[in-house]
Order: C-alpha cells, then sequence, then structure tokens
C-alpha cells in the first residue's frame, strides 16, 4: 500500500479518507515546478548542507567514529541536542521523492544517510547522537530541553514515509526499537514524563497504525494525558511555552511556543479519531477557532513574538515584528489536514490553501537553495541589524528545523489535494493532477492560481452513481457555498468547470489588530501581495507610499519572476512630495516570491490615505479604509 503520511485506520471515527499517494500524481503547472525544484535543487541542497554543518558526522560519532561533535558556525558555538531530527526529515522528505520516481543520486545519498543512522542506533535500541556523544549516554536526563522524543518522532516519520512509499522497512526497524526503548521508561509501568517538545504524540499513533500494535497509541494517549499536569515546569519562558499550563482536553486558546502547540494538536487528532474520543477532537477545533479567529497573519502564519518564538495575544499581530516561523506554518499546514479528515469540513482546506501559497511557499526561495526561518509581513527601509534569517533567505542555519521541513512537505504535497468518503471524491486543492480512486480516474487541469478556471474529466469510472465534490475556497464568489457537488451517474469524457474568479481584493483588518489599523492589503485568489523597494516608484521610500482610494489597482504580468505569475499594480501617493498627485503606482508582487531579487524594504500592509492635497499634507486628518 502507497498511503500518504497521514492514514486512519478503518475503525477510525474519520469523516474522510485520504488517498493513497500513488494515486495521485501532480502533472504539471505551479505545483509541478515547485515539486521539481525539490526534488532536483532543494533536497540535494539539503544534504550537502547536513554533511557540511555535521549532523551525519554526530550520528557517524554515535557509531562509534572519531572526532568532535558539530555545531553550525552562527550557532555561537553551541552544541543543539536536535541536529539528529534535521537528518530525519531529509530522510522522509526522500522517502516520498522516490515512491513518486527512482533517482539514483538521491538514492544513493540516502542509502550512506541510513546506513549511519542504522551505525548509530545502540543495541538497547537507543539512538541520540546528542546524548550518546556529548552526555556520556544517559538518557531522559533533561525532558524539558533534550528534544530525545522529538528525535524519535522524526525518526518514525521517516520511516513510515520509506515503509509506506517503497516498502523499505529498514528505518521502521531502527524507529520501532527507539520507541520501545521510551516505551519501556514512560509507558503505562514506567515513570511519568513528557518531552518538552511535542512531536511523539502524532508519530506514536501514526507509528500504532502502521504496525497494528496498540501499545503505541497507548502510550500516545498517556502522553497526552500528561500534558499539562506541570512536570516540565516552568523553564525560561512559563509552562505555557511547553503547553504544560493545563490539560489538552481543558486549554481554551493556543499558548506558548507555535510549532509546539500545533504539533500537539496534531497528536490529539490523531489519537481522538482512533479512540472516537470526541471531547478531545472538540478541544482542538476549539483552540483552532481561536488560533484562525485572532491570531493568524493573513499569510497563513503563526506566531507573533521573538522571544520564545510564540502566539501573543488576540489581535496581536505586529506586521514588522512577525516571527511567523516557517515551521509553524507547516504545522498549521498538518494540523488543518488532520481535522479536515476528522470533519470534513471546508474552512481547514482553505487554511490549508492560504498558508501553502504565502506563508510556507515564502520560506523557499525560487532557487530552492535559501530559506527563511522567520516571515515577517513587513521590512523596513531603515533598520537596526537583523539576525541571519530575518528578512534575508540564507542557504541554511545553526537551529536548521525549517529547511528540512520544508523538503518533506513539498515532496509529500500530493497527499493533501484529495479525499474519498463512502459518496465519491472530494478535490481540496488545485493543481494539474491526474487522480486515481479505486475504480474512478481523474484529470484535473488548471493554471491555478494565476487563472481560476479548473476543469475535471472524468477518464474512467465505474457503472453505478457517485458524488464529485469541489471546494469552493472562501475568498471566491462565483459559486454559493463552500463546495460543489455533482451527484449522478459518470461516463467516461464527462466534465465539469469550476470558474473561481481570482479578481483583486483590497483587504481590510480586523479593527481589533492594533498595529495594522487604517491599512488595506492586496489579495487575489490564494495569493497575498506584497510591495518591495525594487518595484517601487523611483526615488521613493515604501514607507512614504500610502494607498490612493480615488484609483483602483490593476492587473499586470510578471514573467520576469515566474511564468505566468500576474502581479498588481497599486496606485499609490507619494506622502513626501508636495506635486499632484498623478497616476503614481507601485507594483505588488505576491509574498512568496519577495527577497528574490535587491532585498531591501517589503510591507503586505499599505496605509491609507484619502489623495486630497490638503489631507495629504496632514496625513493626522486621512481616514483609515
Amino acid at each position: 500500500m502507497n498511503a500518504g503520511s497521514v492514514w486512519p485506520t478503518a475503525a477510525a471515527n474519520s469523516r474522510l479518507r485520504p488517498i493513497e499517494a500513488s494515486g495521485v500524481e501532480i502533472v504539471g503547472g505551479f505545483w509541478a515546478r515547485r515539486q521539481r525544484l525539490n526534488r532536483e535543487r532543494t533536497i540535494p541542497h539539503g544534504f550537502d548542507r547536513l554533511q557540511r554543518c555535521g549532523a551525519l558526522d554526530n550520528l557517524r560519532l554515535a557509531a562509534g567514529g572519531q572526532g568532535w561533535y558539530q555545531a553550525e558556525a552562527d550557532s555561537g558555538g553551541s552544541t543543539l541536542p536536535f541536529l539528529d531530527s534535521d537528518v530525519y526529515k531529509w530522510l522522509e522528505g526522500v522517502g516520498w521523492e522516490l515512491a513518486r520516481g527512482a533517482d539514483p543520486a538521491l538514492g544513493a545519498a540516502a542509502e550512506e544517510a541510513i546506513g549511519v543512522v542504522t551505525a548509530a542506533q545502540r543495541p538497547d535500541g537507543y539512538l541520540n547522537s546528542f546524548v550518546q556523544v556529548v552526555r556520556g549516554g544517559a538518557p531522559y536526563g533533561d525532558l524539558a530541553w533534550g528534544h530525545e522524543f522529538y528525535c524519535v518522532a522524526h525518526l518514525v516519520q521517516a520511516a513510515i514515509a520509506w515503509h509506506r512509499g517503497l516498502g523499505d522497512d529498514r528505518l521502521l526497524t531502527v524507529a520501532t526499537r527507539a520507541v520501545a526503548h521510551i516505551d519501556a521508561e514512560f509507558g503505562a509501568q514506567g515513570r511519568t514524563g513528557i518531552d518538552g517538545h511535542p512531536g511523539i504524540e502524532m508519530a506514536l499513533v501514526e507509528l500504532a497504525r502502521v504496525t497494528g500494535e496498540e501499545r503505541h497509541l497507548k502510550l500516545a494517549e498517556r502522553m497526552l494525558g500528561l500534558r499539562g499536569q506541570g512536570l516540565i515546569g516552568q523553564g525560561r519562558f512559563g509552562a505555557e511555552y511547553w503547553q504544560d499550563h493545563e490539560p489538552v482536553r481543558e486549554a481554551a486558546t493556543v499558548a506558548g511556543h507555535a510549532v509546539r502547540q500545533l504539533y500537539l494538536d496534531c497528536g490529539a487528532v490523531d489519537a481522538a479519531v482512533e479512540l472516537g474520543d470526541a471531547e478531545l477532537l472538540a478541544a482542538v477545533r476549539h483552540r483552532w477557532s481561536d488560533l484562525a479567529r485572532s491570531r493568524t497573519y493573513l499569510t497563513g502564519g503563526t506566531g507573533s513574538r521573538h522571544r520564545d518564538e510564540a502566539f501573543g495575544d488576540p489581535y496581536e499581530l505586529p506586521p514588522d515584528r512577525a516571527y511567523t516561523e516557517t515551521c509553524a506554518a507547516i504545522a498549521s499546514v498538518m494540523l488543518a489536514w488532520r481535522l479536515l479528515l476528522a470533519t470534513g469540513e471546508p474552512e481547514y482546506a482553505d487554511a490549508i490553501e492560504r498558508a501553502m501559497f504565502n506563508g510556507v511557499l515564502s520560506g523557499v526561495s525560487l532557487s530552492g537553495e535559501e530559506f527563511f526561518y522567520t516571515n515577517p509581513l513587513q521590512r523596513r527601509t531603515h533598520r537596526a541589524a537583523e539576525p541571519v534569517g530575518h528578512s534575508r533567505r540564507a542557504p541554511w542555519y545553526a537551529c536548521a528545523c525549517c529547511p528540512p521541513n520544508l523538503m518533506r512537505l513539498f515532496s509529500s504535497w500530493h497527499h493533501y489535494l484529495a479525499t474519498a468518503d463512502e459518496d465519491g471524491i472530494q478535490i481540496h486543492q488545485y493543481a494539474d493532477a491526474d487522480l486515481t480512486v479505486g475504480d474512478v480516474r481523474l484529470a484535473i487541469r488548471t493554471e491555478y492560481p494565476w487563472q481560476g478556471r479548473v476543469t475535471v474529466r472524468i477518464v474512467r469510472t465505474p457503472d453505478r452513481p457517485w458524488t464529485l465534490s469541489l471546494r469552493v475556497p472562501a475568498w471566491s464568489r462565483s459559486a454559493a457555498g463552500p463546495s460543489v457537488r455533482h451527484s449522478r451517474q459518470w461516463n467516461a469524457g464527462d466534465s465539469v468547470v469550476l470558474d473561481l474568479e481570482p479578481a483583486i481584493r483590497v483587504t481590510v483588518p480586523d479593527r481589533r489588530a492594533d498595529a495594522i489599523r487604517g491599512c488595506v492589503a492586496v489579495e487575489r485568489g490564494p495569493l497575498v501581495y506584497c510591495l518591495e523597494t525594487v518595484d517601487a516608484p523611483a526615488a521613493t521610500e515604501l514607507e512614504d507610499l500610502a494607498w490612493d482610494d480615488s484609483r483602483r489597482p490593476q492587473e499586470v504580468p510578471r514573467p520576469d519572476l515566474e511564468p505566468a505569475m500576474i502581479g498588481v499594480d497599486v496606485p499609490v501617493v507619494d506622502l513626501n512630495s508636495t506635486a499632484p498627485v498623478g497616476n503614481l503606482t507601485a507594483g505588488a508582487i505576491p509574498y512568496f516570491a519577495w527577497a528574490n531579487r535587491r532585498v531591501e524594504a517589503m510591507r503586505v500592509w499599505i496605509p491609507v490615505i484619502s489623495s486630497e492635497p490638503e489631507a495629504r499634507s496632514n496625513p493626522a486628518r486621512s481616514a483609515p479604509a
């Protein structure tokens, strides 16, 4: 079975079912280019960086090699305890890639990495190069910061990719032994303890699905139940940082470190559907509503505070100080996918689309070899010194969690396009793709996101009625309701056309988002747009430009950045000029494409001011949109 990365059992209380990964192929267009770039440039670049930063050599040391435990040059000389996880995320990405098609170079690199990982595991099953080499080999001595369960979680996910995608169980053997070591220490008969970084919970549920061994599900349930009991303590940032302040079933809002919270809730949804635990699922849905309503940026990014990579207060969404870690956007996609499967509610597919096209895709350059760790919505012309990776992409990081996380998501992106249930097939994300579900075969063709027409052709169909459901994104006004359903007896050659009409939208922020009050943003279809200095009128600074509400923005082609890309010419006034308003415009491009040319200033939210000369000379008198 070539299943995807999330595969609920037949007994799970899941409204929708994923489609086997081998049944979905992205064959052209926007997302095919991204998957090809990931395969040909990003993943090979990742292997090179894993070698250069020492992550693979650390595992070799754990296997008995000679040398010093490595730390990336810009880490300040610190030895980070979670570097093994970057190797595992990279291996997961390669597993899904090789499942899509053979590649000798990737295969050889993966063979090397698998050999290193296998050799590093101790005879008792324990595996963590940091503990084995730096900490004298005594396991589980620092549950708060050691990331031991977290690293095993990514090992399990890599093993599942190789098992499901390729029928290769070498990593699965390593992973199950590592999990058995944790279970012996922290299972029902062991001591109480949880990892400071959630992630093991969803990995354990998926391992139970793969192996059929209920003990893994029980361990996940136990760890979810222990979270929120104060076992980890306050630490540097308080118990909220690692979601240990309230039980998972009771916490009403997201809190603390964004990635930790979202990974935890992924595990909670996985466990809830397998256990039939409606209360646990409802708790996660309640937190998601809080997240979506008041703590998510327009780009789908989450986490507004740099100090602890955390969520802020409701509507605390400053564009220039946005942390919006790439991994947090990825985690939101992972959680929204699980909630979509569990409930069938299209709002979660909308959230996946917004995050993927904006908050996730911005994390990698158009070349595929540079990355953002954080994804602010504004960069000023005049600014203080910035850390590496803040507003300028970097080829790698000392804490390199984001690049291999992007690699594994893009490699598995086709898993997220569609689902099935007893009635038929649901298409959630739009791409040129061929889709096979049992005796149904579909050909989906579209120029999305640049154009809104989606054509679904029936290539093969059974001799019985079934339902084809197409999501209507929340931004579209071309059809009523969140989906269009066609229930009928189909014939080969039949087709359905959905026109979503991605017109330019001028978006006004929620009045409670203080930092962007009086501003507007430009969206078109699923894409959020931004201004960059390179596209601003000559001799102007972005901070001096305001939206001219007397004129309308216009679509313009931008093939200089990508074939078929559509930009937007934004009507602006120069607040620093006393000349007549005229027809000044600034070019807006999709947010995901910024910082790929000359990197200067950028902004998503644009101040609004009346075009009347009196208001321009006295900006305090201008009225917000």
